[in-house]
């Protein structure tokens, strides 16, 4: 999701959740995104994980803008689309939760959200605190939105 604001843009970045991320910033955030199943189509996921992750199911967009596929440094291969919108002034992030051993070897199970935060950063931000593999998908969203 991007938003256009004086002449700039701004993009929503997702925090992951969880116990190994609680410190961590810059180089951690994340566009909002999961994993498809073979033969699923691809941008019905990226819709679905967005709402899953953020809790805010985008209504009337006007068009998904293809942002092709990255590969991140785990090998995890990354579809993107971009769309134009914003969060309404009454939005609440609601996450799904995950559930993971935590402490390690304490065998507790303890649940957290996939996301724990979610916001607006201007491009250069962004830049900063994207994982560096998706940095390239705001250069691919600045030369769509630029045409």
């Amino acid at each position: 999701m991007f938003r256009r604001k004086r002449g700039a843009f701004e993009v929503l970045l997702a925090h992951p959740g969880g116990p190994f991320f609680t410190r961590k910033d810059d180089g951690a955030w994340t566009i909002p995104k999961g994993e498809a199943a073979p033969g699923e189509d691809l941008l019905t996921r990226a819709q679905i994980e967005f709402e899953e992750e953020v809790g805010f199911r985008p209504e009337n967009v006007r068009g998904w803008i293809e942002l092709g596929s990255i590969i991140q440094k785990g090998g995890k291969t990354v579809h993107a689309w971009a769309f134009e919108g914003d969060l309404p002034e009454s939005f609440e992030l609601k996450s799904n939760l995950f559930e993971m051993e935590w402490p390690p070897r304490s065998g507790r199970l303890q649940s957290f959200p996939e996301v724990d935060q979610a916001r607006f950063f201007t491009e250069a931000v962004a830049r900063r605190k994207l994982k560096q593999a998706q940095v390239p998908l705001l250069d691919r969203l600045r030369a769509a939105i630029k045409s």
